[in-house]
């Protein structure tokens, strides 16, 4: 299983939100590079990059600091927040993001999602965000009223081949991840889906690969590793 540590980018700092509210704010840094150059001398295998922002715009905000995450590693980064059509994509694919997340434009519909998927395949992931089994988009404010489940599978019909499903309740909140949706919600999912949403230590990870028959492809993590709750060698050693 993989471990994907999570920069997430607000005014062109390295924080996190607690449950995404935007007035729940934590600054880990002025520099989100430096950040991600940490996590890839620690030994992850892949980056997390949100452009927190550009979700609550609707259109990239930063994307300075993320192009210099990007030119700063040399592991794989994936990028969100705010791409809601088909220029976005491929600017960030162009700029040398390895993956690009879709979130709202892939659940909104105009056929964004499908023309993405068809053009860039396995380096498009749709953004799957839920709080007690409902979808929110645009930067997790707005309720769509579809459960996690109906909306991973319109996604998959629509082609896309990744999940990235995340528990907001859960989201920063160092409680652990929500071991019973998860496995729900992969149940109802056959493709590769990665994990977010309260994961703080290495029994969590531990607990989410014994998820049978099938767990998460990875995890991201945030907050437990920028406040020491835990070690990315841990996490790593757990995921192995």
């Amino acid at each position: 299983m993989l471990v994907l540590p999570a920069v997430d980018v607000r005014g062109g700092r390295c924080v996190r939100l607690i449950q995404g509210a935007a007035g729940r704010e934590r600054v880990y840094g002025d520099d989100p590079a430096a950040a991600a150059r940490r996590w890839e001398a620690e030994g992850a295998p892949w980056v997390h990059v949100v452009d927190l922002d550009g979700a609550f715009a609707g259109a990239p905000v930063n994307a300075e600091a993320i192009r210099r995450i990007i030119e700063a590693v040399r592991i794989p980064v994936e990028v969100g927040g705010g791409l809601r059509d088909l220029p976005a994509v491929e600017r960030w694919l162009g700029r040398g993001a390895a993956r690009v997340i879709l979130g709202t434009a892939a659940l909104n519909g105009g056929g964004v999602l499908e023309e993405a998927c068809l053009r860039f395949g396995d380096r498009i992931a749709v953004a799957i965000d839920a709080r007690d089994g409902e979808v929110l988009v645009d930067g997790w404010v707005t309720c769509t009223g579809e459960s996690a489940a109906a909306a991973a599978a319109r996604a998959v019909r629509a082609g896309a081949r990744r999940i990235i499903y995340t528990d907001i309740g859960r989201d920063g909140m160092l409680g652990g991840p929500n071991v019973a949706a998860i496995e729900q919600f992969l149940r109802h999912v056959d493709v590769p889906v990665i994990a977010s949403g309260g994961i703080a230590s290495a029994d969590d990870v531990a607990r989410l690969r014994r998820i049978t028959p099938r767990g998460p492809e990875g995890v991201i993590v945030g907050r437990a590793l920028y406040e020491g709750r835990t070690r990315l060698e841990e996490l790593l050693a757990a995921a192995a």
